[in-house]
Parts: structure tokens; sequence; C-alpha cells
């Protein structure tokens, strides 16, 4: 009789262990600069937020997690890749680049940074969405366009899901940038996490 009744026990820790298993939510992992991070907004009106409330409308159990850091570069996002690793993500955004343009990096290096980082989580059989941004106009068409291009190149080197502009649902829209011309408002991060979505549906798709 007890041999029995600790079977079941037994079986039913099992079976319960293996339904909260299942039952934990995929991680994404939001890693980027202050675009990601939010600069100049309120806790919970950043892209990450927003995308994450989204999913949770839908039904979608996933956890969204904001890694971005003000001011960081791609030589950043590199050196910080063995603790994005360290999570264990299912999925990776990956929002870098940006502050190298306007600091006017070498290209040469920003496309070297990002390489490495997108091979570190491709060895990892994580996912990954490489977001795409461009510059302010007096950088120049020429400058611009060649800084565009290293994350075309990229995105088809690593066969990663891809979203060439960031901000495209925010051209034209009053009030989605800050006034440094730069960073989106609130209402701006909304529309970055529904430009985002798809893209975010099909990187998580079983």
């Amino acid at each position: 009789m007890y041999a029995l009744r600790w079977t079941f026990v037994a079986y039913f820790l099992l079976a319960t262990g293996i339904f909260l298993h299942a039952a934990e939510p995929r991680l994404l992992v939001c890693y980027g600069d202050s675009i990601t991070a939010g600069y100049g907004l309120e806790p919970g009106q950043a892209w990450p937020e927003a995308l994450s409330r989204t999913l949770t409308t839908q039904g979608r159990h996933i956890k969204v997690l904001n890694r971005g850091t003000s001011g960081a570069t791609t030589k950043d996002a590199l050196a910080g890749l063995p603790g994005l690793l360290a999570l264990h993500p299912t999925a990776v955004v990956v929002e870098f680049g940006g502050n190298d343009g306007l600091r006017g990096l070498p290209l040469e290096a920003t496309r070297a940074n990002l390489d490495q980082l997108l091979t570190g989580l491709e060895r990892a059989h994580i996912r990954v969405l490489l977001a795409g941004i461009t510059l302010p106009p007096n950088y120049g068409p020429q400058y611009i366009h060649s800084f565009e291009k290293i994350f075309r190149d990229l995105a088809a080197q690593h066969h990663t899901v891809f979203v060439p502009m960031l901000y495209k649902d925010l051209i034209g829209k009053p009030g989605s940038i800050q006034p440094d011309g730069i960073h989106p408002t609130a209402s701006g991060s909304e529309l970055i996490a529904h430009t985002l979505l798809p893209s975010v549906k099909t990187l998580l798709r079983d």
C-alpha cells in the first residue's frame, strides 16, 4: 500500500513538474541602446514594454525583458554578449548602431561588432530580429547609405528576421519624437512596438 502511494505521489510530482516547465514563458530580450531603454520616458513607456503589453493582450505566453542601455554602442553590445547568453533567451531583438553613426565611428568597426554579436547569438541557437536604423540628413547621403547598408548586408548574411527601419511608422507622425529629434516619445514607442510586432510573431513562431 505504501509503495503504491509513493508511486502515485512520485508520478504526480513528475507530471506537475513537467506541466510547470512547459508553462514557463519563452523569453524575448530586447537588446539595444537608449531607444530600447526608453531615454526621456517614464518607466513602462519604452517600446519593449509596449510590445509586452500587446503580446499579453493577444494571449501570447512570452516574457519580454528590456536590456536597453542609453549611450551604448555596438562595441558595448558585443562586450555584453556573455551576460546576454547567460539569460538563455529564446529570441533577441538587436537594436544597436545609432550611437556609432551619430558619433561618426568607423563603419567597418560597426559592421564587425554587429557581425560578431549576431554570430555569437547564432552559435547559441538563439533566434534574432535585427532592427535597422538611419541617421539625420545632415550626415550626408553617402554616409547614411553606407550606414543603412550594414544592417541589410548582415541580415542577409546571417538570415535573421529583419526590420530595415525601426522608425518607419513614426515618419510624419506629430508627437512621436522627443524635442531632441532622436528619441521616441511614449506614443512613438507604441508605434515602434506596432512596427516590430509582425516580425516578432514570425521570430517566435514554432
